[in-house]
């Protein structure tokens, strides 16, 4: 898997794989994650023009994944609720990770992120919905740990993870 920065011709097919991810939560039980207008176009334009967008391509060029990669702090992780943050080194969020649904490969997606934002920083943060059971999953799996809460701009909880590389 090749991962890349996005472009604006990018736009539809990310917006493809949003739609698809807004499917299979809703399959998994999580209704509330992401609803019809989220992401956004331009959310996606936004995270294109700033240069967070990247996008994960097969061996024929085709994307099968996206994600958003900041470097932090990202306010909304200046407080965490029902627990603490490990320690206080510099860090890159992880944000909107989605997979095409005929992939059938959303730990590579998960996996190729993760391996790809550890060569540009020692430490990941990420947080997700209590209801998607999907990346509770993948986090653990992959070695992260919980915690605690965090609140987004809005008011919404969300589970906080770190990971520090070893």
């Amino acid at each position: 898997m090749k991962i890349r920065k996005a472009t604006y011709e990018d736009i539809p097919r990310i917006l493809h794989i949003f739609a698809e991810a807004r499917t299979t939560m809703r399959e998994s039980g999580n209704l509330h994650q992401w609803p019809d207008t989220y992401p956004s176009e331009e959310i996606v334009r936004k995270d294109i023009s700033n240069g967070h967008c990247m996008v994960c391509c097969d061996e024929e060029g085709k994307i099968q994944g996206t994600f958003v990669c900041i470097p932090g702090p990202d306010p909304t992780y200046a407080k965490i609720y029902e627990g603490s943050w490990p320690d206080e080194e510099p860090y890159y969020v992880i944000h909107r990770i989605a997979a095409s649904r005929d992939t059938g490969r959303k730990s590579s997606i998960a996996s190729c992120c993760f391996e790809w934002t550890f060569r540009r920083t020692d430490t990941i943060r990420i947080d997700t919905h209590r209801d998607n059971v999907i990346m509770h999953h993948l986090l653990s799996k992959h070695g992260f740990h919980r915690c605690g809460v965090i609140l987004l701009a809005n008011g919404d909880p969300r589970d906080a993870y770190h990971k520090r590389k070893i």
